[in-house]
């Protein structure tokens, strides 16, 4: 049974949605009459374009006056729901605007969330979200008991995206009530050169097995001659050796590229729950026995610090 209609907080990057928001409304279609989706920022008809072919009709648009989303998003959807607009289901991305928006949403309609889950299903009426739990070594599957519209935030590349519509969502402005508002201060964009870590194709991890800080220099030159993205276990973020912003795993980023190559990484449970989903791994280490092997399609029993310059040289000279 398909649920009648499902809302969606759409996110937009420097020129095209979110992969986050356009995974959720390619799932969404799949079980929903209707999409629609809301969505604070500038370039509201360009922004209804591109969702208009992944299976959008409306895109509902709120002014924030350059402020953070939270309240001012929340409160204009809670207006809509309790004005008798409500949906069935309401997606977010877990990202930083999607937890915001989602929290205070969740106090103003008094309604209970699931978080950080990784797939979504329908059975008759009822709404089950599933998400990993103890480190990802376990899965459970919860349903909404509530009244709908049920609040869910999902974990990135927990669905593929998939076109799937052929008009332009229509755009329709709603007003957010005055409740306050958090003020942007100031921003800093953080650099970085490549592809971004959780769209790469070819994505290279380093951890603690790299022994210093400045043998993370192989996994950015690797990475650099493959055209991919670097990463890093939690270990040597907290370590301090490389930016949160590199982080794959339970409380960093999820990853599914076509390749994953794991330099140096045991293999944790935290670590391989963000990217056991990517096509094909490669895993570097001298302990044979390291847990990263059981999930690699191919393993390497060797000293990093002799296979990558190797490697790197070969690539080099091709």
């Amino acid at each position: 049974m398909a649920l009648s209609k499902i809302w969606v907080h759409a996110e937009f990057g420097t020129d095209k949605p979110s992969s986050i928001t356009l995974e959720l409304i390619s799932k969404a279609r799949t079980l929903a009459d209707t999409v629609e989706a809301f969505y604070a920022g500038d370039n509201a008809d360009a922004v209804a374009a591109e969702l208009g072919k992944y299976g959008v009709s409306k895109l509902y648009t709120i002014d924030t006056g350059g402020n953070l989303q939270g309240v001012a998003v929340a409160s204009a959807v809670a207006a809509q729901v309790e004005a008798g607009n409500a949906p069935d289901l309401i997606m977010f991305g877990t990202t930083y605007d999607g937890r915001d928006v989602l929290g205070r949403l969740s106090v103003a309609l008094d309604r209970p969330v699931l978080t950080n889950a990784s797939a979504l299903e329908v059975e008759g009426d009822e709404v089950r979200v599933t998400e990993a739990i103890f480190g990802g070594t376990q899965l459970v599957t919860s349903a909404f008991r509530c009244e709908p519209p049920h609040l869910a935030a999902f974990r990135p590349k927990s669905f593929v995206a998939e076109a799937g519509g052929e008009t332009t969502a229509a755009v329709e402005a709603i007003d957010a009530p005055d409740k306050g508002h958090a003020k942007v201060v100031e921003r800093h964009v953080e650099e970085h050169s490549g592809p971004i870590l959780d769209e790469a194709a070819i994505v290279v991890s380093g951890g603690r097995g790299l022994g210093e800080s400045d043998k993370y220099q192989l996994i950015e030159d690797l990475a650099k001659l493959l055209k991919g993205a670097p990463g890093a276990s939690r270990a040597i973020v907290d370590a301090g050796w490389v930016p949160y912003s590199y982080q794959v795993g339970q409380t960093g980023k999820v990853v599914k590229p076509d390749i994953y190559i794991a330099a140096g990484i045991s293999g944790a449970t935290q670590h391989m729950v963000g990217m056991k989903g990517s096509k094909n791994i490669i895993a570097i280490n001298k302990d044979a026995e390291a847990p990263i092997f059981g999930i690699a399609d191919l393993g390497i029993v060797g000293d990093v610090h002799k296979v990558l310059p190797a490697l790197i040289e070969a690539l080099k000279n091709r």
